[in-house]
């Protein structure tokens, strides 16, 4: 299974890669497009201004029409699809999305290619998951084969991709998901790397770090780059709100997004697309001067957040690589002004830049590192890009959270902060327990039959309801000793109690248990109707019966 899901994968992540360059190439989007065809400016000009905004339009409408949750699908839903059982997005709609940001990506929007391949991946991982295998959480261990390879096929990192599965998808490292994982992703580095020769993302030549006092500055710089992760993350939610807020039309935003995109790309072309020969030359002393570095950085920072609250369809991982190492580069070119000592060059601080910022958003600082290792093969760069990706992930994850994934998640109903425990006890309705066997007596029972009635059935309690089954209030033996036989049940009866509902979560329900005294907790519908009860013995075997398999599955050999 992980093989297949690997390979399909990687070819699938090979296709789409290619298909957005073609698309950047045809549309003038690339830099070496508009380069072929600088004695045409007008054309220039109207591709820069026009291509945007008719691609914002057919996302606006592909996603609007045909996808059924109204957004693209992104790396949260991977994450949702791994850690619950609950039914993920359907193939249709991961179809659509995938197109849309293939729109997105081709027509320049400033969002990145890495969140659709993670999903596309994963896509591809509930596909095997659905099939009748019969294999212990086959669902949540194919979708991480699937983004294993997509990010091995991406980033020519097969040791990355491994770790980001678990690192950000799955979340544990139990060996009946490692095994399989690590196949998936070898299998995705065999495809791009052996059989299609896939060019890495960058090549840089660095030697070693000359002097040891630059570790406090490789500190400092992941610091920084916390501090502009949290301005990134604040400019996402200030855009998605301003969308909401001045566009009725859902449709109609991301076009709006791709012209105001047009109309900063004429002035600074760097914003457009991916951005991965800005992100090559980023790295070259002497490609860019201080102040176009820092003008390129804050544009980007904005259109970035502009296409992706606006609704392009894209991820945030490659903008941030890209902030991050032209923001490493401004960093290296103005950190020998500020400290007059000897550096050990640019390249350093740019790629230390790059991974500090972008682990900072995606809460990956492990795969990060893997990448730098894994793309230059330079353990003294490796270990300088940890100091600074360490630094940034202590300040960040104080500040903002782990990470983008995880803020969305939150704001689904799906919190991971407190770890998986809670998250997935939050997914299990307390309605999957219910008993059927509990006392009842209608409003117009006398206590005296209440209690003739609880004796017979040996149970300490009755639940109240009218005519129509609504849920008035309860009765306890031991509260009703000393009243008299002939007083209204509706009198005797406790009218603050504690109840659950048809959406009450075990995680919910445990907290309601506080301070609970009775038998059992009835579970009431929207009306008010009582559905049955929950006994306290049941919350207690759900809790644990969920927290057994969360272990299981985290620790399981094989």
């Amino acid at each position: 299974m992980a093989i297949v899901v690997g390979g399909a994968a990687s070819l699938a992540a090979i296709g789409f890669v290619d298909a957005v360059h073609y698309l950047n190439e045809r549309l003038l989007i690339s830099p070496y497009a508009r380069v072929l065809a600088e004695d045409r400016p007008t054309l220039v000009a109207a591709a820069t201004l026009l291509v945007p905004a008719a691609g914002g339009l057919v996302v606006g409408l592909l996603v609007h029409f045909l996808v059924r949750e109204k957004r693209g699908l992104a790396p949260p839903d991977a994450i949702l699809a791994a850690q619950t059982s609950g039914a993920a997005p359907g193939f249709r709609s991961g179809l659509v999305s995938t197109l849309a940001a293939l729109v997105s990506l081709g027509s320049g929007a400033s969002v990145g290619q890495y969140g659709p391949l993670v999903y596309l991946g994963a896509m591809f991982g509930n596909l095997a998951g659905q099939l009748r295998l019969n294999l212990r959480h086959q669902r949540s261990i194919a979708i991480a084969c699937g983004v294993a390879a997509a990010i091995s096929t991406a980033f020519n990192a097969p040791i990355a991709g491994l770790v980001f599965a678990h690192e950000v998808i799955l979340r544990h490292y139990s060996l009946r998901a490692f095994a399989p994982v690590t196949v998936a992703a070898a299998t995705g580095y065999v495809v791009a790397n052996v059989i299609f020769d896939r060019p890495a993302l960058f090549l840089v030549n660095f030697d070693r770090v000359e002097h040891s006092y630059e570790f406090v500055f490789f500190a400092l710089e992941g610091v920084f780059c916390a501090g502009l992760a949290w301005v990134f993350m604040r400019l996402l939610r200030a855009s998605a709100s301003i969308s909401r807020h001045y566009i009725g039309v859902p449709w109609a935003r991301p076009a709006v997004a791709g012209l105001l995109l047009g109309m900063v790309a004429l002035w600074i072309p760097e914003v457009l697309g991916i951005g991965q020969e800005t992100l090559r030359f980023a790295t070259i002393e002497g490609a860019f001067g201080i102040g176009e570095l820092g003008l390129i950085i804050m544009a980007k920072l904005v259109v970035t957040a502009l296409c992706i609250g606006f609704g392009f369809i894209g991820g945030v991982f490659s903008p941030a690589l890209l902030i991050g190492i032209l923001f490493g580069a401004f960093y290296g070119l103005a950190l020998p002004y500020l400290v007059p000592v000897p550096h050990s060059g640019l390249v350093v601080y740019a790629i230390c830049g790059m991974m500090a910022l972008a682990s900072s958003v995606i809460g990956a600082p492990l795969t990060t590192i893997l990448i730098v290792f894994e793309l230059t093969r330079s353990y003294d760069l490796t270990i300088a890009a940890m100091v600074s990706v360490v630094f940034a992930n202590l300040i960040s994850y104080r500040v903002i959270g782990r990470s983008l994934f995880d803020l969305q998640l939150r704001a689904r109903g799906f919190d991971l902060s407190l770890g998986r425990d809670k998250a997935i006890l939050q997914t299990h309705r307390i309605r999957d327990y219910l008993s059927s066997e509990y006392t009842t007596a209608l409003d117009q029972n006398t206590v005296g039959e209440v209690c003739q009635r609880l004796v017979r059935e040996g149970r300490a309690e009755a639940m109240v309801v009218d005519g129509q089954g609504r849920l008035l209030g309860v009765i306890r033996l031991q509260g009703v000793v000393n009243s008299a036989a002939k007083t209204p049940a509706t009198e005797a009866m406790i009218r603050s109690f504690t109840r659950f509902d048809e959406e009450t979560s075990v995680w919910k329900s445990m907290e309601l248990l506080r301070g609970f005294l009775g038998e059992a907790v009835p579970l009431v519908s929207r009306k008010g109707e009582l559905l049955g009860v929950v006994p306290e013995e049941a919350v207690i075997r759900a809790y644990l019966e969920i927290v057994h398999d969360l272990r299981e599955e985290e620790n399981e050999a094989a």
